[in-house]
């Protein structure tokens, strides 16, 4: 298992913005457009959003970011494994990184939409593996057949 190093990122690097674009293109192929909900590059550089990105090397393993909802609550957002690392830690690594960093800022509960079709079931087990339950939706988010929202007390 490659150990990564996760870092705070700009999202100026390339690869970074083209796994972002592949996340983006994998959500609307997966998912009706309504309910794809995954963040452009824009918009996880905003103030109220941490991205970071995994490394192994030179090259990117994956990519995450923490949204601070406020009142000691958070989003995990745009979680997505580079395609050569599926299976090999960099998605666990990044959770940990963004559950400690969770927990650094202070918040005692973290929350996530993901998808309920088959594509998104290895994202679901890793979830539920460390620690998040299905919940009710949260937010501006709907959980219907093709999107279920988790959550976890830190």
């Amino acid at each position: 298992m490659p150990h990564y190093s996760i870092r705070p990122d700009p999202l100026c690097d390339q690869d970074v913005l083209d796994l972002l674009q592949l996340h983006l293109n994998e959500m609307h192929q997966w998912s009706p457009a309504c309910k794809v909900h995954a963040m452009p590059a824009e918009r996880l550089r905003a103030n109220d959003v941490a991205f970071y990105s995994a490394w192994d090397g030179d090259k990117l393993a994956a990519v995450g970011a923490l949204k601070d909802l406020g009142g000691g609550r958070g989003e995990l957002k745009s979680m997505r494994t580079a395609p050569a690392y599926r299976g090999k830690g960099a998605g666990r690594a990044m959770l940990d990184h963004l559950i400690a960093e969770a927990r650094h800022r202070g918040m005692v509960w973290l929350g996530l939409e993901t998808g309920n079709a088959t594509p998104f079931d290895a994202a679901r087990a890793l979830y539920a593996r460390n620690g998040f339950a299905q919940c009710s939706a949260f937010g501006d988010y709907v959980s219907d057949d093709f999107s279920i929202c988790m959550e976890r007390t830190l």
